[in-house]
């Protein structure tokens, strides 16, 4: 049986998709509604049963503090292992990413694994390209006001990320012990976003930004040195795919990737849809 974490998710609702049809899957949420779905709530140890799973697809359960996120992800791990799991495909963080605030958590995580006495994969994912287009949202009048300085972001579609975890899987002792790193292959900069939606870009700094995110209200505490330092390390150049040696993410979706300015260019103009409704 394959159990998959965060099936509520974004992320996890893609892989679902992904693996629908399949009668060996069931789907880890803290709401179920189906026979098919599991509660599964990482603040709830109680609710951590992996009675009968060989294979755990951990979606990392972000969205907290390190120490939140570290202690949720402990807990299914320790779970795993007491119930006789054989394998964890776990969702991690691109290893270009060490300098983004909430890399420490993907890599306890990750040590947390290679500790363990189960057979483990590790997915490294890139930035997703739908994230870009929420940090580089462009204006009402196309304007892209963004700390990015003339950085680039390997930014990946969702839906690819989501059928490479399906895979693995499915498939998991074909990969055990390994580390895949999966970024996009055309990093994308302020000017190119703004170039295909016919806008203009203008880069602005970052203690302007801060200021923008605290007073909008909309962002936890803890989220905005988070965004704030995703905007710095993208402006640094250290997520634009040239410090990762071996990309697999062509290789393990078997196909060409989507390109992650399709994806920047469809959110956006759904973003402006729903805005004039």
């Amino acid at each position: 049986m394959i159990l998959v974490t965060g099936a509520g998710g974004a992320l996890g609702q893609l892989v679902a998709g992904e693996l629908a049809g399949r009668d060996d899957v069931v789907l880890g949420t803290r709401t179920p509604r189906s026979t098919a779905e599991r509660r599964v709530d990482f603040d709830d140890p109680s609710s951590l049963d992996f009675t009968g799973v060989d294979t755990l697809l951990l979606i990392s359960a972000g969205y907290g503090e390190d120490d939140v996120v570290i202690a949720r992800h402990d807990a299914a791990i320790s779970a795993a292992e007491r119930a006789g799991v054989r394998h964890i495909v776990y969702t991690s963080l691109s290893g270009d990413g060490d300098h983004l605030a909430y890399a420490l958590a993907h890599r306890w995580t990750e040590r947390r694994l290679g500790r363990s006495p189960l057979a483990w994969t590790i997915l490294r994912n890139g930035l997703y390209a739908e994230f870009l287009a929420g940090i580089a949202a462009p204006g009402p009048d196309g304007t892209i006001a963004a700390p990015l300085g003339e950085g680039r972001l390997a930014a990946v579609a969702r839906a690819d990320l989501a059928a490479v975890a399906a895979r693995v899987a499915v498939e998991p002792e074909r990969h055990a012990g390994r580390v895949y790193e999966l970024v996009g292959e055309r990093a994308l900069g302020g000017s190119e976003l703004a170039a295909a939606i016919g806008g203009s870009y203008e880069p602005c700094s970052l203690g302007a930004t801060r200021e923008a995110i605290t007073g909008a209200g909309q962002a936890l505490p803890y989220q905005v040195p988070m965004l704030v330092g995703t905007y710095s390390v993208i402006a640094g150049g250290f997520l634009d795919g040239s410090g990762i040696e071996d990309n697999a993410l062509r290789t393990l979706l078997g196909r060409e990737p989507r390109p992650a300015l399709e994806v920047y260019e469809a959110v956006v103009a759904a973003a402006r849809t729903a805005a004039e409704v």
